[in-house]
């Protein structure tokens, strides 16, 4: 289903969305038991690096990432066969989601640079055989909802006019809407990073993103009456996995100003220290739902550091295989069962410190 077609706002919306709810309640089990979960980030953003090149729809990276997680939880694959799995499932998900001509094809995929720099040679047996045994684990049924699915539903009333922003009304409607999209968005991408998520319902996911980017900008009541009744959610069931997008927001502006301090550094050839203004811890903001900010002095425009960050921007020579030994396509790699272990992925600390404020509106 694609997403351009805006099926929301038409009269079928409440039908197809009882729809997805009714189907994500039957989604397979998730174990997080692969041999292979510490290269599950790698391999995740191998299948976004090759979905930005070729621009499928958040759906369609999604379902590959969620098809990429169901099979290397029931498989232990090696290191060669899994970038095998992972251009499979893209292709896949791809080609249920989108159009025939939006599909990548055998060839433009092998002359990607980052194909070239992995050594991999994709042929046209070894793809249909893949996508043969991928279709037969999933017993032929690829309608597996995800939080991108159910994003753009909620997006549709997720600003609304008599909302306010740091207690005062909003100026336009409009700029709010685009930066609750982009924040949305955003969101959608760090929930991809981490198999903690698939915990969640996709439904909850793709609501904690809406509530997460309220609460970045500073819209008050933060989760309201009308979003409940949508979502069928309230704030106490969405706090769990809203703290820990925050949280991963937090550890991202922190990296991102690092570096521009580094940089300025440089420029000025001495130490730079900076401070991300007032700090409040993630718990703070999640635990108070209808928060009523106070008004404070507008600020113009919205600060180039505070602009959501992409996980996508990076060029497709950017990856680069994860280190550890490789001996050949037949070597088994060896990893450890527990899913805690080894994961180069964010720990989600409640006690780490949300210190980036929200960006303030023209008014």
């Amino acid at each position: 289903m694609e997403l351009e077609d805006q099926w929301w706002k038409g009269q079928l919306a409440a039908d197809i969305y009882q729809a997805l709810r009714y189907k994500e309640l039957k989604l397979p089990s998730y174990k997080g038991q692969s041999p292979q979960l510490n290269l599950r980030r790698y391999f995740a953003d191998l299948i976004a690096i090759v979905s930005n090149r070729f621009r499928l729809c958040p759906a369609a990276r999604h379902l590959a990432v969620y098809l990429l997680d169901l099979f290397m939880d029931r498989y232990d694959v090696t290191m060669q066969q899994l970038h095998m799995v992972s251009l499979s499932c893209l292709l896949l998900a791809s080609k249920f989601e989108e159009r025939e001509d939006r599909v990548p094809k055998l060839e433009t995929l092998n002359s990607l640079t980052c194909m070239s720099s992995m050594n991999l040679v994709l042929t046209k047996q070894g793809l249909l055989h893949m996508e043969l045994l991928l279709l037969e684990t999933f017993q032929w049924n690829l309608y597996l909802p995800t939080a991108a699915h159910f994003i753009e539903y909620y997006l549709s009333i997720a600003v609304h006019e008599g909302d306010l922003h740091d207690g005062w009304p909003m100026a336009s409607l409009e700029k709010t809407k685009l930066y609750m999209a982009k924040y949305a968005d955003y969101f959608l991408e760090v929930s991809l990073q981490d198999h903690v998520f698939l915990c969640f319902t996709p439904s909850m996911v793709a609501a904690a993103c809406v509530a997460a980017s309220r609460l970045i900008l500073h819209l008050s009541p933060t989760w309201p009456p009308r979003l409940q009744r949508l979502t069928g959610y309230s704030w106490e069931n969405l706090v769990p996995c809203a703290e820990k997008l925050l949280t991963a927001h937090d550890s991202d502006v922190k990296e991102a100003n690092k570096q521009k301090c580094q940089q300025l550094g440089q420029q000025q050839g001495q130490t730079v220290y900076h401070s991300s203004g007032q700090a409040a811890t993630v718990a703070q903001y999640l635990h108070l739902p209808s928060v009523q900010y106070p008004q404070q002095a507008p600020q113009s425009g919205l600060a180039n550091n505070h602009r959501p960050s992409s996980y996508l921007s990076h060029s497709t020579t950017s990856l680069q295989a994860p280190n550890g030994p490789q001996h050949g396509g037949t070597q088994t790699i060896a990893a450890s069962l527990d899913p805690k272990s080894n994961i180069p992925s964010r720990a989600y600390q409640v006690s780490m410190h949300y210190s980036c404020p929200a960006p303030c509106f023209d008014r």
